[in-house]
């Protein structure tokens, strides 16, 4: 099958805009796009998670919401700075080894919650 240059070139910037605004899970390491990442946790670099197996669900809140540590006894992790784009991105190899989570590279499905400040990952 003939795929055209610029219908080709227009699908792989669709993918490239796709991939940018997803949540991914790359080596080991949860990616949050930066434009859900400052929306969700503004400048903090810290965050609280935790996993609830029988849903398969991430949650993940700031630092500094003191009800959801309250709530889901969730364990702090560092939210580094991931690239160039602003990117974030969050360790989650000992989640992995734990839970039996497939750590192959993929895209997540997720729902950011702003007016909680809470992003909810389905793993």
């Amino acid at each position: 099958m003939f795929i055209p240059p610029s219908a080709l070139q227009r699908q792989m910037r669709e993918t490239q805009q796709q991939e940018q605004a997803a949540v991914r899970l790359r080596a080991a390491h949860l990616v949050i796009p930066a434009t859900i990442a400052d929306r969700i946790f503004g400048h903090t670099f810290n965050v609280h998670l935790v996993y609830y197996p029988p849903k398969r669900s991430l949650l993940i809140a700031g630092a500094e919401d003191k009800l959801f540590r309250q709530l889901h006894k969730s364990k702090q992790h560092l939210l580094k700075a991931g690239d160039a784009r602003g990117n974030r991105s969050i360790a989650l190899h000992e989640l992995l080894i734990d839970h039996s989570i497939p750590g192959e590279d993929r895209t997540l499905p997720y729902e950011a919650e702003e007016g909680l400040g809470v992003l909810n990952v389905s793993l």
